[in-house]
């Protein structure tokens, strides 16, 4: 597909199957990398599925090749637009979108990386396919993390192995993943969908006033620990974002792709 072609694509999917709403983030041309038309796409769509009544359950999910690459370099690069909606008047301090009072399940696909990750992270639970990839890549960047990460991350994999991540910048496999905790669950790639799907129509069996209500009970137990966490990360981020230079990532974009692509492989091969 050309970029010509791409451009005529709308950069999101969404599709209802009975009580269970599938969105797909629809940019495989660039690995679903995040500009500012796809952060705004994505969260209207979240905030449109928590709204809807048909809706119990959502599941977020990218279009082959990869889950999200993160923020689009090319973007950052040139304006730094898609950083900018990082921190966001229109959601919570350390959200990527405004969270849902329904279960999100995160599908992923392939590559979850640095924002991408901070995506996988803010869903309630993830399911991976044997080709997922994740790497929080902020560090070979220059940008810092303002979605959570820096709180979400050590509470999912614990405090050693999430420091690891972020300062080496290095792709953990799916079957790491499983071990570590990120994901619950490794499928066959063909069968991903269809055991996303099949949790999520276990969950739609339930009552959904439990459901929701239990969903917020987990939530409001974590505050106390995520909700400083958060904070410090924003404070953080602000700061960093103050003395940013996007031709500094405009610089760096090769280096990054190259280095990520060459690890990429090497865990495909192992």
């Amino acid at each position: 597909m050309t970029n010509a072609d791409a451009s005529l694509e709308p950069i999101i999917l969404s599709e209802q199957r009975g009580g269970v709403r599938i969105i797909t983030l629809n940019r495989p041309h660039a690995r679903n990398a995040l500009t500012t038309k796809l952060i705004d796409a994505v969260r209207g769509e979240l905030a449109d599925a928590d709204a809807d009544g048909r809706v119990d359950v959502v599941i977020l999910t990218g279009t082959d090749p990869a889950f999200c690459a993160g923020l689009d370099l090319r973007e950052l690069g040139a304006t730094g637009g898609n950083a900018a909606k990082i921190s966001d008047a229109s959601v919570p301090v350390g959200h990527p979108w405004r969270p849902l009072s329904k279960p999100v399940i995160g599908a992923v696909n392939g590559a979850a990386i640095t924002g991408g990750l901070e995506f996988a992270l803010a869903c309630d639970f993830l399911i991976a396919s044997e080709r997922a990839r994740f790497a929080d890549t902020h560090a070979r960047v220059g940008v810092l993390p303002g979605w959570g990460l820096t709180s979400r991350l050590p509470a999912t994999v614990g405090r050693g192995f999430a420091r690891r991540m972020s300062l080496s910048g290095d792709f953990v496999d799916a079957q790491q993943a499983l071990r570590v905790g990120l994901v619950t669950e490794v499928v066959p790639h063909d069968r991903l969908l269809t055991a996303a799907v099949d949790v999520a129509v276990s969950i739609v069996g339930n009552d959904q006033a439990g459901v929701r209500t239990l969903l917020e009970s987990y939530r409001r137990a974590e505050d106390h620990l995520v909700e400083p966490a958060l904070v410090v990360e924003d404070e953080t981020s602000r700061s960093w974002m103050n003395d940013f230079d996007p031709s500094r990532v405009a610089d760096r974009r090769s280096a990054v792709i190259g280095r990520g692509r060459a690890q990429n492989a090497g865990t495909e091969r192992r």
